[in-house]
């Protein structure tokens, strides 16, 4: 089976007002940013290592080049190339999410605001358990207790089946304070 495909948001997932990980954030402007650089090491480190595909699942998909330059980040996939309102993005950012699923490919979505914790659309985006779903605290985006379980989900088999870290929904409960 094919590497998983973590579609990573921007705004509420890196960007946070408050992203903690035991050092000072730093900020920059392509518009107001500030991240915890040790976030940005894991993604980078995931990245090099090749065991995910991390795709910009965000708003800002037409200029991500832009965050890769302030972020030191590689040029990753984007789930779309235009630009898109708030509420098409919505609607693209599911629509992502279900063809990952839909081609055979586990899935990992970090998104504050889009990522469904519960309900029909959570439940059918986990049934298969090939879905790790990541709904950060926007003041403080990712942290490392999601980044541990996206590194579980990516060395685990893809046949895990229920009870395995994949079909899981990581919210508040996985930071550390």
């Amino acid at each position: 089976m094919d590497r998983p495909v973590w579609l990573l948001d921007v705004d509420g997932v890196i960007n946070a007002s408050r992203p903690g990980w035991g050092a000072a954030p730093r900020s920059g402007t392509a518009y107001r940013m500030r991240w915890a650089p040790a976030l940005l090491d894991r993604i980078r480190a995931l990245h090099r290592a090749g065991g995910v595909e991390i795709r910009w699942c965000s708003t800002w998909c037409a200029d991500a080049d832009q965050l890769e330059r302030l972020l030191a980040l590689p040029r990753l996939a984007r789930a779309w190339s235009e630009h898109l309102s708030a509420t098409a993005a919505a609607a693209a950012k599911l629509t992502a999410a279900r063809q990952v699923l839909a081609r055979g490919r586990r899935l990992i979505w970090t998104d504050d605001v889009e990522v469904p914790t519960c309900g029909p659309v959570h439940d059918e985006l986990t049934g298969s358990s090939q879905a790790l779903l990541i709904a950060p605290s926007p003041s403080r985006g990712l942290q490392p207790g999601h980044m541990a379980a996206i590194e579980t989900f990516i060395s685990a088999p893809a046949d895990d089946g229920p009870g395995s870290p994949a079909g899981a929904t990581a919210a508040d409960d996985l930071q550390e304070r």
